[in-house]
């Protein structure tokens, strides 16, 4: 298989996580803000998976999904963690709606037959 058919395979199984991520957190009450939400090409700024509200809460969601839970958890870098504060910086920004709300950073991650584990505020249990 060619490298760029892993890439393509990479990105549809990413994508399907962030739909099955999506799913479990509108049954938990969140509604959901926004999906892939980049920053410009080249700014330092990554893309947000998800951004979800629920009351006051605004959760900026990291989506890691591996083969198992353990190893999903272990692709969580403070490099992202970094790249995650500057998108929510631009996107609060650019949101003036949003700016009583209280910013967290949250993962989920996702393995074969599993649920997805939501872990608020992700960062600080690293």
């Amino acid at each position: 298989m060619s490298r760029a058919e892993r890439g393509r395979r990479a990105a549809r199984r990413g994508r399907w996580a962030e739909t099955l991520c999506v799913l479990a957190l509108v049954l938990k009450g969140w509604r959901i803000v926004g999906r892939g939400v980049k920053g410009r090409r080249g700014s330092g700024v990554g893309e947000v998976d998800i951004i979800a509200r629920r009351g006051r809460v605004l959760a900026f969601i990291e989506v890691k999904a591996r083969p198992g839970l353990d190893q999903a958890a272990a692709a969580l870098s403070a490099g992202q963690q970094r790249r995650l504060v500057r998108a929510a910086e631009r996107f609060l920004a650019l949101h003036a709606d949003f700016a009583g709300h209280d910013p967290r950073f949250d993962a989920m991650l996702v393995a074969p037959w599993r649920w997805p584990v939501h872990i608020p505020d992700a960062w600080s249990q690293v």
